[in-house]
Parts: C-alpha cells; sequence; structure tokens
C-alpha cells in the first residue's frame, strides 16, 4: 500500500513538527544545552516514523514536496517562468523570505565592519571544502573503493549539497561511477542531519570550555540559566513569538509587505545572474534586494524597517522552513548506503567538528562570536547554509547577537564558497582521470 503526502499537508505539519520539537526539548533538558534548534528535533521525529513505516513494509509512505500552484509560487518566480507553472519546493517562500530577513537585518556599519571577516571565513571555507575531498579520496583509496566515492562523499555533498550532487551526476557518472545520483542524494541527506546535530554542540562546548564572554551576560544572564530552564524554551518558542509578532499590529503589516517586495525583486535578480550563466542561489537575491533596500531607506533617514522585528520575522520563517524540510528527508537513503560509504561520511563528520572548534574558532578570534563562527560552518559544511542559519538561530535567541557571523556565514555559504568548491572538484576530477 502506497500513501502519499501531498505539499500542502507537508506544510499543515509544520506547526505539529514545531510544537513536537519544543516538547521533547522540555522533556529531554539535554537537547536544549547543546542547542539543536527544536524545527530539527521536531522534523527527525517525523521523518523517523515514516522511516520506520517504509522499512517495515506495512505501508510506502512517499512525501512530495514540490508545487506547480500559480498562486504560491508567483511570489518566488519571475513572470517569464510563471507563466509556465514551473514545480516549486513548497518551502522556497520560506527560504527566499528568511535569506530576505537577513538583508533587512544587515546595516551598512555591519557590513563594513565584516570586511575582512567575510575574505578570511571565505579562504577558511574553502580550505575546509578542499581537505573534504582529500579526506573522502584518502579513505576511498583505503577502504578499496574508487576516488569517485571519496570526491562524492566530499565536497560534492557536503560543502556543495544536494543542488551540487545533482548538478555533477553526470559528470561523475561519465567519470565511471554510475550510481553518483543514488549515492549523491543518500550522502547530502546525511549531512543535513548531522549538520543541525553538531553545530550547536560544537559552539556550546566552546563556550563552556573557554568560558566566553556572551551578550547574554550584558543583560545579567547567566547562560547556563538560560538553557537549562524549560521556561527559556516556551520563551523563545514558536507561539510565543508568532504572538509577539502578530501584536505588533501596522508595523508587522509593513514588515511583511516589504519582505514580500524583497523575495519578488529578488527572484527576478536571480533570474537575471542565472541567464549570465552564473552560479547564483535564489535565495541570495533576496538576500541582496534586502541589503539594498534597509540601507536605502536609512540613507534617506527613513527609518521604517526595525532590526528587532525583522530578526523576529526571520526567526519564524526559519522554523517552519527547517520543520518543512526536515520532515520531507527520505531517510531511507541513508540504508541504501554502503559501509564504506558511511566510514567516509562519518570520519568528514569528525573532521568538521576538529576543524572547526580549533581552526575556525581561533582564525576567527577565539571569542563568542568565533564560536557561531564555527557553528555556521559546521552547518553549511555538511548539510546546507539553512541548517548553519538554524545553528546560529538557536545560539543567538541564547546567548545574545553575533552580528557579524549572521551577515558573514550565509553569503559565504550560501554563495561564495560554491564557486571554490566547484573549481576544487573539478580539479580532483581531472586529476583523478
Amino acid at each position: 500500500m502506497t500513501l502519499e503526502v501531498n505539499p500542502w499537508l507537508l506544510l499543515l505539519l509544520a506547526g505539529p513538527v514545531l510544537l513536537t520539537g519544543e516538547l521533547f526539548e522540555r522533556r529531554i533538558p539535554h537537547l536544549s544545552r547543546v542547542n539543536i534548534p527544536s524545527p530539527v528535533v521536531g522534523g527527525l521525529f517525523f521523518a523517523a516514523i515514516v522511516f520506520a513505516i517504509n522499512l517495515s513494509g506495512w505501508a510506502q509512505i512517499v512525501v512530495q514536496t514540490k508545487v506547480a500552484t500559480g498562486w504560491w509560487t508567483w511570489l518566488v518566480t519571475p513572470e517569464v517562468q510563471w507563466f509556465e507553472r514551473p514545480q516549486k519546493g513548497i518551502s522556497l517562500p520560506f527560504l527566499m523570505g528568511f535569506f530576505g530577513c537577513i538583508g533587512l537585518g544587515a546595516t551598512w556599519q555591519q557590513v563594513r565592519q565584516g570586511s575582512y571577516g567575510l575574505f578570511l571565513f571565505w579562504m577558511i571555507a574553502t580550505v575546509f571544502a578542499v581537505c573534504q575531498n582529500f579526506l573522502g579520496v584518502i579513505l576511498a583509496k583505503l577502504l578499496g573503493e574508487s576516488p569517485i566515492l571519496g570526491i562524492i562523499c566530499g565536497g560534492v555533498t557536503l560543502t556543495g549539497g544536494h543542488g551540487t550532487a545533482l548538478g555533477f551526476a553526470k559528470t561523475l557518472e561519465q567519470a565511471g561511477f554510475p550510481a553518483a545520483a543514488t549515492v549523491g542524494a543518500a550522502a547530502a541527506t546525511f549531512g543535513l542531519v548531522f549538520a543541525s546535530l553538531t553545530g550547536g554542540p560544537v559552539a556550546t562546548r566552546l563556550i563552556q570550555k573557554y568560558r566566553l564572554a556572551t551578550p547574554s551576560e550584558e543583560r545579567d544572564e547567566s547562560p547556563s540559566e538560560v538553557a537549562s530552564s524549560s521556561e527559556a524554551v516556551s520563551n523563545r518558542g514558536f507561539i510565543w513569538q508568532l504572538r509577539r509578532f502578530l501584536s505588533l499590529g501596522s508595523a508587522a503589516v509593513v514588515h511583511l509587505i516589504v519582505l514580500a517586495a524583497v523575495i519578488k525583486l529578488g527572484a527576478w535578480l536571480s533570474y537575471f545572474l542565472q541567464q549570465q550563466d552564473l552560479v547564483f542561489p535564489a535565495a541570495m537575491g533576496a538576500m541582496i534586494v534586502g541589503l539594498t533596500i534597509r540601507n536605502t531607506l536609512d540613507l534617506s533617514g527613513w527609518k521604517v524597517i526595525r532590526s528587532d522585528l525583522v530578526s523576529l520575522l526571520g526567526s519564524l520563517i526559519l522554523s517552519v522552513f527547517l520543520a518543512i524540510e526536515l520532515t520531507g528527508l527520505n531517510l531511507l537513503d541513508l540504508v541504501s548506503s554502503a559501509v564504506p560509504m558511511l566510514v567516509i561520511l562519518l570520519a568528514q563528520v569528525v573532521f568538521a567538528v576538529v576543524f572547526t572548534s580549533i581552526v575556525v574558532f581561533r582564525l576567527m578570534g577565539r571569542d563568542y562570536e568565533a564560536a557561531v563562527f564555527a557553528s555556521g560552518l559546521c552547518g553549511f559544511g555538511l548539510g546546507s547554509t539553512s541548517s548553519a542559519m538554524a545553528n546560529m538561530d538557536t545560539l543567538v535567541r541564547r546567548f545574545g547577537p553575533a552580528p557579524s557571523a549572521l551577515i558573514i556565514v550565509p553569503t559565504v555559504g550560501g554563495l561564495l564558497v560554491d564557486f571554490a568548491n566547484t573549481i576544487s572538484i573539478t580539479s580532483f576530477l581531472n586529476v583523478l582521470k
């Protein structure tokens, strides 16, 4: 018996998934202490239920994630494409909305102060992606497997994600690895799961081990008090945040209208740049447009955008996006993974934890924000930029703001590192052929 979960049901499940994650964090304090985002906890719980049912053979549950409904896809699609009713992920408006919020929350002063940090973090992320390929190839050879498997379980799927895995699938098949698409999907799924499970704990350990000063201490809040009590979870919970946002009335409506304009203009910007044969994720267009609009309004003296409100809206949108994405994960992809593949991927997770804890933390300043940077690289270095932002969002809500990290990490993880990673992958393939 096959049961199909349509995208709209997946969207409706976002609320129960979020509340389930918050419930688990209340019941299991360790989850809150190590800062694993509640949407991740709830999403993986529901994905595990689907996985168990599929594995039992009692039923086959297929989760659909894309829609072609015009009123839903219009905001994220330029009209030249929209008239053809292309299929888009049901979570795409939330992804673009979240990156739009990042742009709207970024003032010129913050961007200018972070210019050196942006270049440094880009170089660190580039070295990390290259090391992933070296580690993957070496382990594959030691295990008696094709070195192409090492590349797939390296920068292709971890720093690259599902998109890069699919993009390189044909090339990898031609290079002599016919199962590239299937293995790539499994490895990328593995990375998404561990990206969310490692980022928060890595940063939390750094903060506690080195007793780093955090912005919460300036407000006379003890980090242990903020983290250990269930009250902290409820205060930052989804329902509480939603009520707070809606209570702002007309200000909330204005920000929603501005964000909708940012998403639409961002879709056009991304489309235009993609037509120039540039690798440019759709969500990055929304971030750039948001940054431009925010700073144009600020320079004109019209202070209509409130950073605190943008931050609240972004947190709400990110929670919904993660709940949808993780609930729709096909964990069966992990079961189909061969033992050598799992060995390589687990080694990559260990390497990511060590690299971020030592190299990223030290080079980015050995302070609280450096710990947040470490959690961010764990996020996009193993999974996706969204995983990175979820890791950092959880830390920021617990310990206080990290403005440079919140601007630099998505810029590097969502755009800049892809260029370097593509060059690295291509170079490895040329050497190995």
